[in-house]
């Protein structure tokens, strides 16, 4: 994948624990255009590969914009960059990609969890220009904690937003099923924060009859996984024919690697789908968060960053 130079052209303190980062090219060239949803990856110092979503306006190619929580159960991607980067750094990036692209909706519900605002605020931006029917819900712990609070609050479509703070009184929390309490043909609703904020709203929607391809969701991480059962397998590389052995605490992607057989990785959560790898044969143990259950019953994909075998042997169309 191609890789982009880019200078740090600014660095924002956005609230607490939250910096904002603008990325622009050294000669103040334009940058590949992009889409409402659209995240980089960004290499980070210390050799990380990370996603961050684009939080500026789409229309803009003179920069991005990616806003980094420092997380304190973070594997190094948000520490490298809240101590290590700094205005006139240079940064390699890719081109934008987008898994979570807006569509033609009557009315789009944007629900935000923490940093999570990120994609939705490129979302609500897009929308208001195109005079949408929307609304934002932006939920977080405080208001020191809410990133682009002043932004969102002067902005043209400040009146379609509402904030939810866990620390505030009661009134002003999320009514998630009484907001969702009826499902509407013609709505469309957009989530994205941590694993459990996600979660919360998913089984919402199902609960309440909203149907699938209604809902649409991009997480930020995944949750930690239970790898105290796992066991060897053995994956079959079917353009050579040879057989290889992933240990009980390796994952496919580094077992493989032993041998020389590269994978392209990213985020090595199952969260970005840059690893995805055709099964041809066997049954997966899937632990993305990227495809959905009807993707994952077909066992013909899989994330091998993250996921293992039920079976005893995989068959990869490498």
């Amino acid at each position: 994948m191609p890789q982009i130079a880019v200078k740090v052209l600014r660095r924002t303190q956005e609230a607490q624990d939250i910096a904002s980062f603008e990325l622009g090219r050294p000669d103040g060239s334009a940058l590949p255009a992009f889409s409402a949803g659209s995240h980089i990856d960004v290499q980070v110092p210390g050799g990380l590969t990370r996603q961050y979503s684009l939080c500026n306006d789409a229309t803009e190619q003179h920069r991005y914009r990616i806003a980094v929580l420092h997380d304190a159960a973070s594997r190094g991607g948000s520490a490298g960059m809240h101590a290590a980067v700094k205005e006139g750094d240079t940064l390699l990036i890719s081109e934008p990609r987008n898994h979570f692209p807006l569509v033609h909706a009557q009315r789009t519900l944007l629900l935000a969890g923490g940093i999570g605002v990120t994609p939705l605020l490129c979302m609500a931006q897009r929308l208001a220009i195109s005079g949408a029917d929307f609304a934002l819900h932006y939920c977080t712990r405080s208001p020191e904690r809410t990133a682009f609070r002043e932004e969102i609050a002067a902005s043209s479509y400040a009146q379609r937003v509402q904030f939810h703070y866990d620390d505030g009184d009661a009134a002003q929390k999320l009514q998630l099923r009484e907001l969702l309490a009826r499902p509407e043909a013609g709505t469309h609703i957009y989530v994205c924060g941590p694993t459990g904020f996600i979660a919360w709203v998913v089984q919402a929607t199902k609960d309440l009859g909203w149907p699938p391809e209604q809902v649409h969701l991009e997480y930020f991480g995944a949750a930690p996984q239970q790898t105290a059962g796992d066991g060897a397998f053995q994956v079959k590389i079917a353009s050579s024919g040879a057989t290889y052995e992933v240990p009980a605490d390796r994952t496919v992607v580094q077992a493989l690697q032993a041998h020389g057989i590269e994978i392209l990785t990213s985020c090595e959560q199952g969260v970005c789908g840059t690893c995805i790898t055709r099964v041809l044969q066997g049954e997966c143990e899937h632990r993305d968060l990227y495809f959905t259950d009807e993707e994952k019953a077909k066992h013909d994909q899989f994330t091998p960053c993250c996921s293992r075998a039920k079976s005893a042997l995989l068959v990869l169309d490498l």
